[in-house]
């Protein structure tokens, strides 16, 4: 097999793995009940007019697992750490107490524990296709290998080789869905 070949695969293996890591993430993000400092990820504070990731301007922990504390390093921060948590939409409103936030995380009912199951299913399906484009992608330039002198043959076990990487990532990725999915219906 050809260094490009062997380059072309890893780049899809590469990538794909990238894409279910994503996944991961974004799994973490969709609450299943427990309180989580990852709920919280992603979440831009205005930060003296610039978009600051919020771990970066405050100490957020999980005291149990229905609560969670926002302790900004700056007591000036409390107003905007609330704007930034109530425009990012995740179902919750934290309280001021003192020179904290609180989030009370409210209980799970099963119509919304049915939204979430469907919220990880949309993602799972967003990852699918992440997958199956970096297929499409490298079979296109598998394909285009042929003109640097790659045969007929090597570019067969190759598309056989990435048709194999992308079976066993989507597995992946399913298997992500079901373990949140149980995570979620579970009470």
């Amino acid at each position: 097999m050809t260094d490009l070949s062997k380059q072309l695969i890893e780049e899809c293996r590469s990538n794909m793995q990238g894409a279910v890591k994503f996944l991961e993430v974004s799994m973490n993000k969709i609450r299943a009940g427990k309180a989580s400092p990852s709920m919280l990820e992603g979440i831009k504070v205005d930060y003296y007019g610039n978009p600051t990731p919020i771990e970066q301007v405050a100490n957020i922990s999980t005291p149990d697992p229905k609560q969670i504390i926002i302790q900004p390093w700056e007591k000036t921060m409390l107003s905007p750490i609330d704007k930034a948590i109530l425009a990012a939409n995740l179902g919750f409103t934290p309280k001021f107490e003192g020179d904290i936030l609180r989030i009370t995380l409210p209980a799970v009912t099963e119509e919304r524990r049915k939204e979430l199951v469907k919220r990880a299913k949309a993602e799972v399906e967003e990852a699918k296709i992440s997958i199956r484009n970096v297929r499409r992608n490298i079979i296109d330039k598998v394909k285009k290998s042929k003109d640097q002198g790659v045969s007929e043959d090597e570019i067969k076990v190759v598309e056989k080789e990435i048709e194999a990487i992308t079976e066993k990532e989507i597995k992946a990725s399913e298997e992500v869905l079901a373990i949140k999915e149980k995570e979620i219906m579970s009470i």
